[in-house]
């Protein structure tokens, strides 16, 4: 057993021992091919280094080639001796660019810790030969610590045309098993017990952070409050057979400063049987509290990829059993299950140029909702051929198909080259169709054009009764940033009118809640009481009663109009108590008001949007924006009016109060959902249909046009 010669014999690679014949020549070099083929298999590590308090750490494994990303193992929890037994395939266009080999320590909602690194001298391999290597890891600051080994076995392939090969390969196993996931857990996120008190009034405003590999979600923060009742659902993708960890953060907001850590707790999955929902009261490790969930494993939804002369529709015996599968028969068997997408992504044409070469090396992404899978890599080609097949399972009719160009970029983060979002409600099974590729915001086109040829199968009973739940939410995506600048005063004016309204829409429903049983049951008896013996003239009545009680107030000497110039007197005396400020306080109180204006206008922003949505979706039921959802109002009304028609309506509302009381009752872990916002939040904005709306090829661009694009 001997270390590897390089140039002369006696000399070693740093921190690397290759093991192989005592006796071994090094291997003559053949001239230099135009690429190379580099398979390691990623083994074990031995005596890693401890990150965690708790004496352990839980270790993954990072490959770079010139600065770029090419790798990223699993993560092993709690072990500081991890067998990994990974295999990757990598293509390599110079030997002078060493393996850069670094491990870190994962930890849930805080950076990652370095658990060290090595370098693998690729120009010192021998060639077609498998050779296995042990590296040593140090810290570039402190070399002098041991920081454990890393066991490889690594193969190098002189390749010629591998280039070409590899455009036209089949995809391989490794990269079809790194995409494609095996079963769901869904989370629900039930209510928190006794959190820590971060704020000075002896509450805090908690919100919970999910992660699960690359996955994150977040929840809604509930302000003010150490029990928070979130009843919320996340789904999360399961790719690792044996399990795996959901990592949970619960954390304080705060404007204007970081937000505060309140603890945290981790799920093992593998603990876990499937198809059976589980109740968990989970403890916060440094912190105080319980958060409550209910995590529920399900066997995979239908989900592939494939070769172009390889699918499932195609075959006409395997369509039948999915017609039959999704046939109105099966209305009610498994309503998740609402259908399937099969999408052939076939090539691209007239692409933008990313590179300096005139050329680009893309590749393909496909998502929906949350699900996410990709072609390969095309290099040096702006009309690039992919002839993949991905077949997604759907939750949602109503969920929008992205298919993304993008540039493979060795030095940094793809570049993005254009995009298209299909709904799959306009999808015409069976076309091959070309789609103009639109920018990022998918308000304008870009250069190039996608064929794709997609079809769509699903059962419209299942999908029109998930219209009424709510819709799926997206993995955590960047923080919206201001895009002008709104008055606070007027933003406080607004919202002082929308919190009245909510705050009195909180306690009725704190009434349903049952959060004080004496108020609850006064409540109901009242409800019940007024219900039985009402009369339609008791509208006006009801709406005479504030004014009425108001009046008494004024005469009274108790003006409620008060509160109002209290808030502009307010701004005002902040306004000179900052003026007086000295210099240091004036800074940082300057800053937290920047901050706290940005929060601001950012809620307006996003408020305004909310409003305006709402208004344009209801436009947009009534004049057929989406056939769909309009035949789904009209059956929904149909029925509506022969219920009140035929049936009294005390009794209706009687028994929709007493659902509505009885509800926690009943379950107490029942998700809340207002069946008329989900049913809109299908419905596209106007926004959203010109996001949707597909651009016209111009197959003869007029001279003009040309000139345009091409200057010189």
């Amino acid at each position: 057993m001997f270390a590897l010669p390089l140039s002369a014999a006696g000399r070693s690679l740093s921190g690397i021992n290759i093991v192989g014949p005592s006796n071994a020549e090094p291997a003559p070099r053949p001239p230099s091919p135009a690429m190379y083929q580099l398979d390691i298999i990623l083994k074990k590590g031995n005596n890693l280094a401890i990150r965690d308090r708790t004496g352990t750490s839980d270790p993954y494994v990072k490959f770079k080639i010139a600065g770029k990303e090419v790798f990223r193992s699993k993560t092993i929890h709690k072990n500081l001796n991890p067998v990994w037994d990974e295999r990757v395939s990598l293509l390599v266009e110079t030997l002078r660019d060493p393996l850069y080999v670094k491990v870190f320590d994962y930890d849930f909602g805080l950076q990652d810790d370095f658990m060290g690194s090595a370098y693998l001298h690729l120009e010192s391999l021998e060639h077609q030969r498998t050779l296995d290597v042990t590296l040593d890891l140090k810290d570039p600051q402190y070399p002098e610590h041991n920081l454990g080994t890393l066991e490889l076995g690594v193969t190098l392939s002189p390749k010629d045309d591998i280039r070409d090969a590899y455009q036209s390969m089949r995809l391989s196993d490794v990269h079809r098993k790194a995409q494609l996931w095996r079963g769901i857990v869904s989370i629900s996120l039930i209510e928190g017990r006794n959190l820590q008190p971060m704020d000075t009034n002896g509450l805090s405003d908690p919100y919970v952070k999910f992660r699960m590999g690359h996955q994150k979600y977040k929840s809604k923060t509930i302000p003010k409050t150490l029990n928070p009742q979130w009843r919320e659902q996340f789904d999360f993708h399961l790719y690792e057979e044996q399990g795996g960890y959901v990592d949970i953060t619960v954390w304080d907001k705060d404007a204007g400063k970081k937000d505060d850590f309140m603890g945290r707790c981790t799920i093992d999955l593998s603990l876990l049987s499937k198809e059976h929902t589980h109740k968990l009261d989970m403890p916060l490790e440094e912190g105080e509290g319980v958060l409550v969930l209910l995590v529920t494993l399900t066997a995979s939804a239908a989900v592939s990829i494939s070769d172009l002369s390889v699918n499932m529709l195609d075959d006409p015996h395997e369509r039948l059993q999915i017609m039959q599968r999704y046939n109105v028969w099966r209305s009610f068997h498994n309503l998740k299950d609402v259908g399937v997408v099969q999408v052939k992504v076939i090539r691209a044409e007239g692409l933008m140029a990313a590179d300096v070469t005139g050329k680009s090396d893309p590749f393909c992404v496909v998502e929906l909702s949350n699900d996410r899978l990709q072609t390969h890599t095309v290099y040096k080609n702006l009309n690039p051929e992919w002839n993949k097949v991905f077949t997604f399972n759907v939750k949602d009719i109503h969920s929008v198909l992205e298919v993304t160009v993008y540039d493979e970029d060795r030095d940094r983060s793809a570049d993005f080259l254009g995009k298209v979002a299909i709904p799959l409600l306009n999808i015409q099974n069976g076309e091959r169709k070309a789609y103009a590729l639109k920018s990022k915001e998918l308000t304008g086109p870009t250069k190039g054009v996608i064929f794709l040829e997609i079809d769509v199968i699903f059962n419209a009973v299942k999908a029109g009764l998930r219209t009424l739940i709510p819709i799926e939410q997206k993995y955590i995506e960047e923080e919206p940033r201001v895009s002008k600048q709104l008055l606070l005063q007027n933003f406080n004016r607004v919202r002082r009118c929308i919190m009245f309204l909510i705050n009195t829409g909180c306690y009725i429903n704190s009434c349903f809640e049952w959060d004080s049983p004496q108020r609850s049951i006064c409540a109901f008896v009242l409800f019940v009481v007024v219900v039985w013996n009402f009369e339609l003239y008791m509208i006006p009545l009801a709406l005479l009663l504030p004014l009425a009680w108001n009046y008494i107030l004024i005469v009274s000497g108790k003006d409620t109009r008060q509160d109002v110039q209290a808030v502009e007197d307010l701004l005002e005396d902040e306004d000179e108590d900052f003026d007086k400020d000295d210099k240091d306080s004036e800074r940082k109180g300057f800053m937290n008001k920047l901050y706290a204006i940005q929060d601001v206008c950012i809620s307006v922003q996003n408020a305004l949007d909310e409003v305006a949505s709402y208004g344009e979706r209801i436009k947009n039921t009534f004049n057929w924006t989406v056939p769909f959802l309009s035949w789904l109002a009209i059956v929904a009304l149909g029925v509506a009016t022969i219920i009140i028609y035929f049936i009294p309506l005390r009794y209706i509302v009687l028994a929709w109060g007493v659902n509505k009381f009885t509800k926690k009752l009943r379950d107490p872990y029942t998700i809340d959902n207002n069946e008329l916002l989900d049913f809109l939040s299908r419905v596209p904005s106007d926004v959203q249909v010109v996001q949707y709306r597909e651009l016209k090829l111009d197959p003869n661009p007029s001279p003009n046009k040309r000139k345009k694009n091409n200057p010189g």
